[in-house]
Order: structure tokens, then sequence, then C-alpha cells
């Protein structure tokens, strides 16, 4: 399994960060430490852009970086304490934030409203996300405000304050052969995890059984975090998209679907499958299964560079949308269906999301032109489903708390596409195999 990005891999993605910037420096802020009661608080997750243009895992820090500057690199902190190191045992002083993670100079982040006025004191823009952090907004309207209150020329002022929002998911969104690894790695501890899960399922057992099985292997292999929390769903819970509970008891004739991903060295993984929890599909169980199958090999089937992102929804949307005129579900012809929205019931999220440091990783699915042109190096799920709610009055009674999604992660070559999540079993028949 591959080690975590080196220094020169931070230094790279900081100098092209910087290569975009127009006449200004760049704030980005770390995560911070939330309370979840008393004096406990929430695991840490470092920011994803911070941790991709520093590798730095420390909370309430913030990175500033100046282009053509003696200094590019500032790195603000809480260096640690003997008190600190007493209940942590954790340790990064100024010196190792300038030697072991590349900061030209670093500095406590109390100092942070004295020292940033004078540090950006030659710059006229400001790429920073307001509201990423509160102190650090205001920290930074404070500085636009001074310098209009105190300079003697316009050529002082501060003229902007731009997002970089854009800049940083154009960068994130193309992945490299590393990137690509780590995403890899996560899959592959992922498959394990969802082999493990379905091998246990059986009658009589509750979701978060299931659940605590798949999460053993990824802590097993590995995987300290999940990329989200997991969906362990049977019965009708599968109806809920968000459905998280995980509490439901296993009934005999249901579907279980799992929708769960590892997470190594903050790179995701994001698989989804639905399985019989008695080992074999009904017919009625299967004939749904087989829609939403196909519709995913079908989407799945015209991925390559210089098509537009959309279509791959289109794509599988058009086939749900037949297999339920098949089932008699809906009448009419596709387009008139799609037009109306008739589906809308069954089917009601998008196809696919960017996946990357974040399982619904940043990164516009539009430009100017329209919906965005798959490149190399994109890297996305596809994932669709049917749902027939019991709840839903729409819903025919043969088919209500049936819920099936299948989801896999899909990797844009320069020819083509790679399936990354291929050697977890699919069809109906080797996941039955699987169970047996």
């Amino acid at each position: 399994m591959n080690q975590k990005p080196t220094n020169t891999t931070f230094s790279n993605r900081r100098a092209s960060l910087c290569s975009e910037l127009d006449e200004g420096a760049i704030l980005i802020s770390a995560n911070t430490l939330v309370l979840r009661n008393h004096d406990v608080e929430y695991q840490f997750r470092q920011e994803s852009s911070f941790w991709y243009f520093t590798g730095f895992n420390e909370p309430n820090a913030v990175a500033l970086l100046r282009p053509n500057h003696e200094d590019p690199y500032v790195l603000f902190f809480q260096p640690t304490d003997e008190k600190s190191r007493l209940w942590t045992g954790k340790g990064i002083t100024l010196d190792i934030a300038k030697n072991e993670y590349g900061a030209d100079e670093a500095y406590p982040i109390d100092e942070l409203n004295l020292k940033l006025p004078t540090l950006l004191k030659k710059n006229k823009n400001i790429y920073y996300s307001l509201g990423s952090n509160s102190n650090l907004d205001k920290v930074v309207l404070d500085i636009v405000k001074n310098r209009r209150s105190t300079v003697r020329h316009a050529d002082d002022l501060i003229e902007k304050v731009i997002d970089p929002y854009p800049i940083i998911s154009a960068m994130r969104l193309l992945k490299t052969e590393s990137e690509i690894q780590l995403i890899s790695d996560a899959i592959n501890i992922t498959i394990d995890g969802f082999e493990s899960g379905i091998k246990a399922t059986k009658p009589g057992l509750y979701e978060y059984q299931i659940q605590a099985t798949i999460e053993h292997a990824f802590r097993k292999n590995g995987s300290f975090h999940n990329a989200y929390p997991s969906i362990v769903a049977s019965g009708n819970n599968a109806c809920i998209l968000h459905y998280t509970e995980n509490d439901s008891l296993l009934s005999n004739d249901s579907l279980l679907l799992v929708d769960a991903g590892a997470e190594i060295k903050y790179y995701a993984a994001d698989i989804t499958r639905t399985w019989p929890v008695n080992g074999k599909f009904s017919e009625i169980q299967r004939d749904i299964y087989d829609i939403v199958l196909t519709a995913q090999k079908d989407a799945i089937s015209i991925i390559k560079p210089g098509i537009p992102f959309s279509d791959i929804h289109k794509k599988a949307l058009q086939t749900l949308v037949q297999g339920l005129i098949d089932l008699r579900i809906l009448s009419g012809n596709i387009s008139d269906n799609i037009e109306s929205k008739t589906y809308l019931p069954y089917f009601a999220h998008g196809i696919s999301h960017w996946l990357g440091l974040d399982v619904h990783d940043i990164g516009s699915y539009t430009d100017k032109i329209g919906s965005k042109i798959l490149k190399p190096g994109m890297v996305f799920t596809v994932e669709p489903g049917l749902y027939f709610n019991n709840q839903n009055s729409s819903t025919p009674q043969k088919y209500a708390g049936i819920g099936i999604r299948i989801e896999d992660d899909i990797l844009v070559t320069d020819t083509g596409h790679q399936n990354l999540t291929a050697k977890l079993p699919v069809n109906p028949s080797d996941i039955e195999h699987l169970m047996l």
C-alpha cells in the first residue's frame, strides 16, 4: 500500500496553484476541532484542500502562499508545548513545520492577526473563500478595511478578495497516478469489506451487524476512517436514500442495500451493492435488479474522453425509464416520460459524482458552454437505482419495499475508461454464489 504523498508532491501542488494567481496571495484554512461534549472532541479530519497543498494534519492552522516572494509558503498553527504533549503525545514545533513540512516560515496561530497584515502588504488581491473560517473571515475583512483607510495611493489598495474554489477544484478534478493508486487502495479494502459482509448476511441478523463485519475489514486492512457513514439498509429502508440508522432486523425475503467506502490517506472509495438476505433473488427482485444493472452497464459503456458528463446520466435514465415501461409501471414512450419526469417517484438522484479526497469531491459539473467534458484522470461514480417505497401511494404493491442501487467507481483513461471496482461481483448469479 502506498505511503502518503511526499513533500515534493505538496510543493509541486503549491507551485501549480501559485502559477494561477493574479498578483495575489492565497489563504487556505485548516479544519478546527469541534467539541462533542464536555472536554471530548469529535475525531479530527483535516480539510481536504488544506491537506492537498500542505500535507499538514494539525487543526486550527492557516496556510499563506505568496507567489514570487522570498518566503512564499507561510504556515500558522498551534505549536506543541509540554501540556499538549502530556495529553496527546504529539509534537510539532515551528522548526518541524519548516524542516519536515516545507514551510518557509512558521508562526504560532495566535500571531495571525499581528503578522498577516504585514505579510500581505505587497499583495493587491487576496484569494480566500469567505465563510470557510469565521475567525479568518474577520482578519481578512479587517485587513481590507484598514488598507482602505490608511493608504496614500490607490495602488496600495486591496482590489479584490477572490474565491479560489474554481482554481482549486479544477486542480483536484484531474487525478495523478499516485492519487489514482490511493483511490484504488481504498477501493480494494472496500471490496474486501463488501465480500465479508455479503458472506455474513443471513436472516435474523441486524443491519448494524453487517456494518460491523464490513467495517472490521476496513480497519483490519489499514483504513482508520470511513469515507462517509455507511448505509446498511434492508427492505424498505433501502428506499431512503441517506438512511444511516442501520438498526433494523434482516427479514428472510428482503434485499440488503449497502453503500460504504473506506478511506486511505485521505482518499475515498464509494461502492454500493444490493443482495438478497436469504441468498436468492426472487423473480420480482431480479426483474428490478436487471433493469438497474443494465442501466449501469449502458452508462459506463459510453464513458471516454470528450463526451459531456451529463450524457452518463441521460444514458442510464433512458434505460431505467424503458425498464419501468416494460414493467408497466409507466406508460407511453421514453422521451415523454423523461420530459414529464414521471420516473421521479422511483429514481430521484443523480447518476454520478466526482470521487477523490472527498467522497463527493469538489469540482463543477458544468462550465460556460454546458456540461463538463470528460478528460483522462477524472474519477467518478456511476450509481443508478430504482426505489419502490411502501409509503409512496404510486408504488405498485408487488414491488413495495424494494430498493436497489448499484455503484462503481470509474476512471477516465486516454482511450476510454477503467472500472476501478470491477473485482467486486455485481451480476446476480455471482452474488448468489458468493453467499453460498
